[in-house]
């Protein structure tokens, strides 16, 4: 598990994110939203050691992560980025063993072992056949699945997702969440993942962090985290909460432009 105490983190002295308190388990995947600015790709990066924090503490299990170096950190907890960092001139079986640099020794060549937990992620995301690729030649949602094995195949117990579904079509970003609540099902990893989109959250996640300047202004399963009160004063727009007759969980709609609207 991974929780935070009280973190408080900011750049060049100014706080972005204020006194941030939250914990989440093994076998959960925990949606991160809130508007543009809200700091949640800035909680991510803390929670990896990117940046210090000004305040309070980040925990994995019992360690404290301020404790860990970075390849220690590296081996329990892994992030897929906003912008998928691949080099170029590398075949995508390249880039997923590069996942296993945390668990090499300086110099150490690549095991059998190591070779067999890359074609096992590679196999998970379904992206084997194409090891010999060359990534710039992978489509997009080929190219987050790649980078998605890269992190599986870290073997760390804590699966950060910074907005994963950007620049996705709908169905590569239903592919990504679905496959972000299988890992956290199946393999009892603790996912949290950033989310732009509610309704997408909404219906994989387990639970909702919502952030505003800086703050969790709500947290707790989707159907109890996302209210029109809290969609206008966080968000500063009126919208319409529904409810998928099949799931029960939220379904957010602005709402429609006056001359859309019956009239009455």
């Amino acid at each position: 598990m991974i929780s935070a105490r009280d973190m408080t983190v900011g750049y060049r002295g100014r706080a972005v994110i204020r006194a941030l308190t939250f914990s989440l388990s093994p076998g959960t995947l925990t949606g991160l939203v809130g508007p543009n600015g809200a700091g949640k790709s800035t909680v991510i990066r803390a929670l990896t050691g990117v940046i210090p924090l000004m305040a309070g503490s980040v925990h994995l299990g019992e360690i404290d992560s301020a404790s860990l170096t970075t390849a220690q950190r590296a081996r329990l907890v892994a992030v897929v980025p906003q912008v998928p960092d691949l080099p170029p001139g590398f075949l995508a079986g390249e880039v997923v063993l590069m996942g296993r640099t945390p668990h090499l020794r300086l110099w150490e060549s690549e095991t059998a072992e190591d070779l067999r937990v890359v074609r096992e992620a590679m196999h998970e995301l379904g992206v084997l056949d194409l090891a010999d690729r060359p990534v710039h030649e992978l489509s997009g949602g080929e190219r987050q699945r790649v980078v998605v094995a890269r992190a599986l195949a870290q073997q760390a117990p804590v699966l950060l997702l910074d907005e994963p579904t950007a620049h996705l079509d709908l169905q590569h970003q239903s592919a990504v969440f679905a496959l972000a609540l299988d890992l956290a099902r199946r393999l009892g990893k603790t996912v949290l993942a950033v989310a732009h989109d509610l309704t997408l959250a909404a219906a994989y996640c387990d639970e909702l962090l919502v952030l505003s300047g800086g703050r969790a202004v709500a947290a707790g399963p989707p159907e109890e985290a996302l209210t029109a009160p809290l969609l206008k004063d966080v968000y500063g727009a009126d919208a319409r909460l529904l409810v998928d007759p099949v799931t029960g969980r939220p379904i957010v709609l602005p709402e429609p432009p006056p001359h859309l609207r019956p009239s009455s």
